[in-house]
């Protein structure tokens, strides 16, 4: 916990809840009849309400972006390095919303809350949500807050897919998107290590067909696997080779199949944690969400073609060791883009930390995530 609030930071911060009755057609063919929206802010809106930036959060992530709900937190919102004063996204110039997410399982509407209808989770019968999806109940959010265009809809990995999705679908309502570490879909070993870590969860003794709400269990074994699985992925082997080599725990080999190794004791750790934070149905749509995600599709296979509805200008940003989000596929983005005559700036950054590089303070990163977001405060005359 800190033992007081950094300068650069957006200091404590309380999130809020918005409750929709509008029905939400979902791309899935069934209907939100009413859901509830959690999301926090920072920053002040300008009286033209100009100056708005939309947060969109990963797979993991939530509502709460930067700063300290109190002093007792351990750490701050998951985008603290580039959320705050003087920062990439800078609170003094913008008013910042984040929200978590359609599905997602920190107050938001979704697998973890109560069916109004039957009084009971939702579990299993919460409806599989789309990229699309969320960006609608996005829009719905913006039309709650008064904010008619967002100056840029910003996000990494699954939140730079939304930022596409937005410029896509509602060309008139951006002005610029900053697709960090993403994709314009998934490759075929992508879905798969998706398919293998929702298998970890389903086969889980205590899974129960997605209803173990009612059984006062959770499925740790499964949501443990599944997070130790997407941990290796979000790093680099440079990463891991300078964090933990071969390292022994306890300097010699004990012939055993306990934890000998310093990367597993690591990778435990880190799927306990996330156990304990996280819900395991709320995993499994978001991995699908991620599978789904194909802007492309609607408009003949081309990427380009459904660019050509946007009218925002474009930062895209990848990592040179990021092998989940190659900078491969940043390029594919990039031309695309190029191809359909928009406006685009790109970026690859020399990074070893791999695909959790869009999370880290990295000084080329930040100067150019934050040069470009300078020149997105002048125009909407931010001083």
């Amino acid at each position: 916990m800190p033992e007081k609030i950094p300068a650069d930071s957006v200091g404590l911060v309380e999130p809020k809840k918005l409750h929709f009755d509008e029905p939400l057609p979902l791309d899935c063919g069934r209907t939100l009849d009413e859901y509830d929206l959690v999301y926090e802010t920072y920053g002040e809106l300008n009286a033209a309400r100009t100056n708005a930036v939309l947060v969109c959060h990963a797979l993991s992530g939530d509502h709460h972006a930067a700063g300290y709900h109190s002093m007792a937190d351990r750490k701050p919102g998951w985008w603290e390095n580039c959320i705050g004063p003087g920062k990439p996204i800078d609170t003094r110039r913008f008013h910042v919303v984040c929200c978590n997410n359609l599905g997602g399982c920190k107050g938001s509407t979704g697998p973890n809350t109560i069916n109004p209808k039957t009084g009971r989770h939702y579990g299993p019968d919460f409806p599989i949500v789309t990229v699309r999806d969320w960006v609608r109940s996005q829009a719905r959010l913006a039309d709650r807050l008064g904010i008619e265009r967002w100056a840029a809809v910003v996000g990494g990995s699954l939140g730079g897919m939304q930022a596409m999705q937005w410029a896509i679908d509602f060309p008139e309502r951006l002005a610029h998107a900053v697709v960090i570490a993403a994709a314009p879909r998934l490759s075929a070993q992508n879905i798969a290590f998706n398919e293998v870590a929702r298998q970890a969860i389903l086969s889980d003794p205590d899974f129960h067909e997605g209803r173990y709400y009612d059984h006062g269990v959770v499925p740790r074994r499964g949501l443990m696997l599944a997070r130790m699985l997407g941990h290796i992925t979000y790093l680099s082997d440079d990463a891991m080779r300078a964090k933990f080599g071969r390292e022994l725990r306890e300097g010699k080999l004990n012939f055993n199949f306990d934890v000998e190794f310093q990367v597993e004791s690591y990778l435990r750790y880190q799927g306990r944690a996330f156990v304990e934070r996280f819900d395991a149905n709320t995993y499994l749509l978001m991995t699908k969400a991620l599978d789904y995600f194909d802007p492309a599709a609607d408009y003949g296979g081309s990427l380009a073609e459904a660019f050509r509805r946007a009218r925002a200008r474009f930062l895209v940003v990848s990592f040179t060791s990021d092998w989940r989000f190659s900078p491969a596929r940043s390029r594919e983005i990039v031309k695309a883009l190029l191809d359909a005559d928009r406006d685009v700036t790109y970026a690859e950054i020399e990074a070893h930390q791999g695909h959790d590089a869009f999370l880290m303070p990295i000084p080329r990163y930040v100067a150019a995530f934050g040069a470009y977001m300078q020149r997105v405060a002048r125009e909407v005359g931010a001083p």
